[in-house]
């Protein structure tokens, strides 16, 4: 069956009950769209997807591997067959940031491209996988969920050292830049690109090290502007809290 009238929300990366996948999909939720909660152990979604149900929402949990192209186009086919098209993609799925290194001369480079694959590539490909179902909605949001490290690429903005996260901040870096020209790509449809910074996020209670970041349902809000902007809203930026970063 196909739901035309449904608003509908697709969110990569929500296997975590403290994640912020999970408190973007929720707050999406209450604003009656019906949310599909994506991971590659599909068996992790299930039960959030579940209790989201549970509280009166419509919810979908799907298994979705960033490397594997082949599962993102059988992910289109299901949406298109059971919705005909949608409403808002966020590209939220990360690798976790090498904190630890300190220069790019010691970056490791299988962390290096495992973060583009996940972090560049894999967004990349899932917007060319889900574009007819994009183009079909009225009036399409895609929403890369990015960070302030990427800053330290873009400007030389100094963290703490000379690139922490090395790998992390180029893979954010480059998702910036894709944020751009897919935007300037679809500039000539309803479809509007911007990356976030969701700020310091607590998302990691079990490691303890989470004890001055904001919760994830407060992070969420800047992803939900992102994802439900007017007609009139900006597209190809980074923002935060709904105020652009330069």
């Amino acid at each position: 069956m196909t739901v035309m009238t449904v608003k509908t929300a697709l969110i990569t990366g929500t296997s975590r009950p403290a994640g912020l996948g999970f408190a973007v999909a929720r707050r999406l939720a209450e604003l009656d769209h019906h949310v599909v909660l994506t991971a590659r152990d599909v068996a992790r979604a299930e039960p959030l997807a579940e209790q989201l149900r549970r509280d009166g929402h419509a919810a979908t949990a799907l298994r979705l591997d960033l490397t594997d192209r082949a599962g993102m186009d059988e992910a289109a086919r299901y949406l298109a067959t059971t919705f005909g098209h949608l409403d808002v993609l966020i590209n939220n799925a990360s690798d976790m940031p090498d904190f630890t290194v300190l220069s790019a001369l010691d970056a490791d480079m299988d962390a290096v491209r495992s973060a583009m694959e996940v972090d560049v590539l894999g967004p990349w490909a899932l917007t060319q996988s889900m574009l007819p179902l994009l183009t079909a909605a009225p009036a399409a949001r895609i929403v890369n969920v990015s960070s302030l490290s990427a800053l330290q690429v873009a400007t030389g903005l100094d963290l703490g050292a000379s690139l922490r996260a090395p790998a992390h901040s180029m893979a954010k870096y480059m998702l910036n830049a894709l944020t751009g020209v897919l935007a300037r790509a679809l500039k000539d449809t309803p479809i509007l690109v911007n990356a976030v910074d969701p700020g310091s996020t607590a998302t990691h209670p079990e490691r303890g090290d989470d004890t001055d970041d904001r919760p994830a349902a407060e992070s969420a809000e800047g992803v939900v502007w992102a994802a439900t902007l007017p007609a009139d809203g900006p597209t190809g930026g980074l923002f935060a809290d709904g105020q652009p970063l330069t």
